[in-house]
């Protein structure tokens, strides 16, 4: 049973850092996908960052140069560096991931079949 528990959320200035940590527990089978999803307030649900079991990474346009998606060897953290916040940044983050994945990662949450819970960052102007 694989289990995912996001942390690191927070308020933080405009301008501002926060590194966001997901423990993987569990086995994922490879190759697989990981990614950070957000969702803000009426908002639909974005993938910001996927990394693929070669380490290879996708992110959407909003966030390329400032934030930075990472895994540990041992695959028991996800990790998503965020730098230069701002508070279009302001969401709930999710952690995912997906086993058995032969292409591309996807920045689609229906392709991921374990979630976390969230953890909430806002950004203040």
């Amino acid at each position: 049973q694989v289990q995912l528990v996001e942390s690191g959320g927070g308020s933080v200035q405009a301008g501002g850092s926060l590194r966001l940590s997901c423990a993987v527990s569990g086995y994922i089978v490879s190759p697989f996908c990981m990614a950070w999803f957000r969702q803000a307030p009426g908002k639909e649900r974005e993938g910001v960052a996927t990394i693929r079991s070669d380490g290879s990474t996708i992110y959407v346009d909003s966030v390329r140069g400032r934030f930075t998606i990472s895994k540990d060897n041992a695959l028991s953290a996800l990790y998503l560096q965020m730098n230069s916040l701002n508070p279009e940044d302001t969401a709930m983050y999710y952690c995912a991931a997906v086993p058995r994945i032969f292409s591309t990662c996807s920045r689609d949450g229906n392709s991921y079949k374990y979630w976390g819970q969230g953890t909430q960052v806002t950004v203040s102007s």
